[in-house]
């Protein structure tokens, strides 16, 4: 059943005040249900009292929560699991499912590439995202970022290109930088130049399709490294029919 494993997932860590606490997603009975909610904890706390009373989540007392940048976790006084942001302990969440679909579409196209590219056609996998954050946000002081999803293809893609199945391809790459140019994003931007997440039907989604479409003989070269495209709302119908 979905909810007869002790899942948990750490939010975020927040030490601006005392204590220190932490946001932790769980299981929750209320109400006669049981439901997947985020909470509020501290040391000390136990986490069968926040889930209502439900025994799966019984010795799950907070031990320490950690706060340095890139480095939070969240641990517990009788319990081996430690709490990462983002990684979640117990069932799969939508983290987890995505990165499965990005894993598969990767081992799809490289399989793709091994029939195609020695008849001189070039391979272009799309992904159609939620959120342009996902894959590519801005620091506080406005520098671009890798987001979840651009961390998840590079990790994916690396560990793929490695298996002897794909050696004959991009044979001249270093497979430590082997995902430097072979994937791209392509979203609109706003007046500053930063991406921006829109409807698909803006005048700013026309100039991220133009930009594409300006780009189309450079994607389809293999001059061009670039093979996987992240879009937002840009790639309207009609553009995969003459193009792809």
């Amino acid at each position: 059943d979905y909810h007869n494993k002790a899942y948990l997932k750490l939010l975020s860590v927040n030490n601006k005040k005392s204590p220190i606490t932490a946001r932790i997603e769980m299981d929750v009975h209320k109400n006669g249900k049981v439901q997947r909610k985020s909470v509020t904890v501290r040391r000390g706390d136990d986490l069968s009292d926040k889930s209502g009373g439900r025994e799966i989540y019984e010795g799950y007392i907070i031990n320490e929560i950690y706060c340095e940048p890139g480095n939070e976790y969240v641990d517990f006084t009788s319990k081996s699991e430690i709490l990462r942001i983002g990684l979640p302990v117990g069932d799969i969440d939508d983290s987890a499912i995505k990165r499965q679909q990005i894993r598969k579409t990767i081992e799809e196209h490289l399989d793709k590439e091994l029939q195609l590219n020695k008849k001189g056609i070039k391979v272009l996998s799309l992904f159609f995202i939620d959120k342009v954050a996902h894959y590519r946000y801005y620091d506080e002081q406005g520098n671009p970022q890798k987001g979840k999803y651009a961390v998840m293809f590079e990790e994916e893609y690396k560990d793929l290109i490695t298996r002897p199945k794909y050696n004959t391809l991009f044979k001249d790459i270093d497979v430590d930088t082997a995902s430097d140019g072979v994937h791209d994003g392509y979203f609109s931007q706003d007046k500053k130049g930063k991406l921006k997440d829109t409807s698909g039907n803006t005048n700013a989604d026309n100039d991220a399709y133009s930009l594409i479409m300006r780009d189309k003989e450079r994607l389809l070269s293999f001059d061009s490294k670039l093979r996987f495209i992240f879009s937002h709302s840009a790639l309207r119908e009609g553009w995969d029919n003459p193009n792809v």
